[in-house]
């Protein structure tokens, strides 16, 4: 992979593509990306604090431990990346939006974040954390949750279908219209201490 920091000089970009490039904890911060591709590129432990990237996607990229305090994010995609260790908690959280799809997401933190209509589809959430966060109306569809954790979140119409692992209190968390699928659904009972009889 290709070690390419130049491409960076500047502080705008606007529908450029990143391909094949490594830039392992290079400093990022305070630019303005606009519907720019990264693909394949390695971006492990990168600074893009206080960056701002508007309808942008990352397409097969490692995103581990990168720094995202007061970054903003709105209408990027990121599709088959790895995410780990990223707390994302500390991200700017007006109008944001994302979608993950396909992707690893694993040791990071959402927390407190008001992150509506959010789409995780499809993807490996692991040990991660959606503490006291607004997700009404989002999608999990089909993602494995394992150890991750839900409470006091907001959860209400969200959809968990073929979603699996998963360990979510109905007590501590609002679920109104939330939609799960069967037989994943009698985990919901798990926090009661309750036994399914066959």
């Amino acid at each position: 992979m290709e070690e390419n920091t130049e491409n960076f000089s500047g502080q705008s970009f606007d529908g450029q593509t990143f391909r094949d490039i490594s830039l392992l904890r290079q400093d990022i911060s305070k630019k303005e990306f606009s519907d720019c591709t990264f693909k394949n590129c390695d971006l492990k432990e990168c600074k893009f604090s206080w960056s701002l990237f508007s309808d942008c996607t990352f397409s097969g990229c490692d995103l581990s431990n990168i720094k995202v305090d007061n970054s903003a994010f709105r209408g990027t995609v990121f599709e088959s990346c790895k995410l780990l260790g990223v707390v994302f908690s500390v991200v700017n959280p007006s109008l944001l939006g994302w979608e993950f799809k396909k992707c690893r997401i694993e040791l990071c933190n959402f927390s407190s974040l008001k992150m509506r209509q959010s789409v995780f589809r499809e993807c490996t959430i692991k040990d991660t954390d959606f503490v006291n966060v607004d997700l009404t109306g989002s999608d999990f569809s089909r993602s494995d949750l394992q150890s991750s954790r839900f409470h006091k979140t907001v959860l209400e119409k969200a959809d968990f279908s073929g979603a699996f692992n998963y360990y979510i209190d109905p007590s501590n968390n609002r679920m109104k219209q939330a939609k799960f699928s069967c037989p994943e659904v009698l985990a919901l009972l798990a926090p009661f201490g309750i036994k399914i009889a066959d």
